[in-house]
């Protein structure tokens, strides 16, 4: 990838990662000097989906919608399309390519989808990214959390996000005893 520089008459400089020549960007985003292409993030390999009709038994859950489901926990988690590919280490078009319906996540890329948006793959296909009923009044129930809760809405996402990870930290790790 061009590492961006400083921007001169609205239009971006950029350095080419192979030949390191400063130039204004291409039309064709190509090196004038050695033609490399300055975006050369790897394109991970697109899977169209498969067309398959919706099968309801009666129930009232349709077919999966895994793109509106990723958006709306993205936008939940206050996360822009670009911070989401940061966390996934994958191009921004890919997250928009997902979200759009354009490539159909592979099962690495719902992994990594779901560990950088902090739920479960099952969650991440239901959509609603909660925790099953049980294992919220088990939490509610925790003093310590009741304790917590009512600060949560004062603090940023970033914030959040690392006070979310740090309880499951001290949930999940066995305690020493001294």
């Amino acid at each position: 990838m061009a590492t961006t520089l400083a921007p001169v008459d609205a239009r971006e400089v950029v350095r080419c990662d192979q030949c390191h020549l400063v130039q204004f960007r291409t039309t064709n985003n190509n090196c004038r000097r050695c033609r490399t292409s300055l975006d050369n993030e790897p394109e991970p390999e697109i899977i169209a989906p498969a067309i398959t009709p919706a099968v309801n038994n009666g129930s009232s859950h349709p077919q999966i919608q895994v793109a509106l489901a990723i958006r709306s926990l993205r936008r939940r988690s206050g996360l822009s399309q670009r911070q989401l590919a940061g966390r996934m280490q994958v191009p921004r078009t890919y997250v928009s390519k997902i979200e759009n319906e354009k490539a159909t996540p592979t099962l690495s890329s719902l992994l990594r989808l779901a560990t950088a948006l902090e739920v479960t793959i099952p969650d991440l296909l239901r959509g609603d990214g909660r925790a099953r009923e049980d294992e919220i009044a088990a939490l509610a129930a925790d003093p310590f959390v009741a304790e917590v809760a009512p600060f949560m809405s004062q603090l940023d996402a970033m914030q959040r996000s690392s006070l979310l990870i740090q309880m499951r930290d001290l949930a999940t790790r066995p305690r020493r005893k001294i």
